[in-house]
């Protein structure tokens, strides 16, 4: 009972002290005396804010030979004239994926997952379609 007491005392003082400190900035700020740097057009030029107005949503469906869902299979997506992979993404538990891009160029859509043969399968970047991917078993492997 005593510690809280010697807490609460102890907090009441810090506060009381502090008050005029508080009160004095609150009364320099709006008054309009109180000093604040000026925003540079420099920094506000560097900080582009992408809307995602012109983005393209790309939407599917991965199945195995046998028409069931297949989740867990990688999903890469690069633009059709680079080499390297930008988006990458895997489907969910009903073989589901959706990817946001920009709309542009078209794109490329890689999948690959263990035992099944890589699948690749163009989009065009202009308008969203629904992309569906059949993947094949690897042949020679295990039965």
């Amino acid at each position: 009972m005593h510690r809280k007491r010697c807490v609460i005392i102890l907090a009441t003082l810090l506060i009381t002290s502090c008050l005029p400190v508080i009160a004095g900035q609150d009364a320099a700020t709006s008054a309009g005396t109180a000093t604040q740097p000026a925003p540079s057009e420099s920094s506000s030029a560097r900080k582009s804010k992408h809307s995602h107005a012109n983005d393209l949503v790309i939407r599917g469906t991965v199945f195995s030979e046998h028409g069931l869902a297949l989740p867990g299979v990688k999903l890469r997506i690069r633009r059709g004239d680079q080499k390297k992979s930008r988006w990458e993404t895997y489907t969910n538990s009903r073989g589901e994926f959706a990817v946001r891009v920009p709309k542009g160029p078209d794109y490329e859509i890689a999948a690959e997952s263990k035992g099944f043969a890589k699948q690749s399968q163009a989009i065009n970047g202009q308008s969203e379609e629904n992309v569906i991917l059949h993947m094949q078993p690897v042949s020679g492997g295990k039965k």
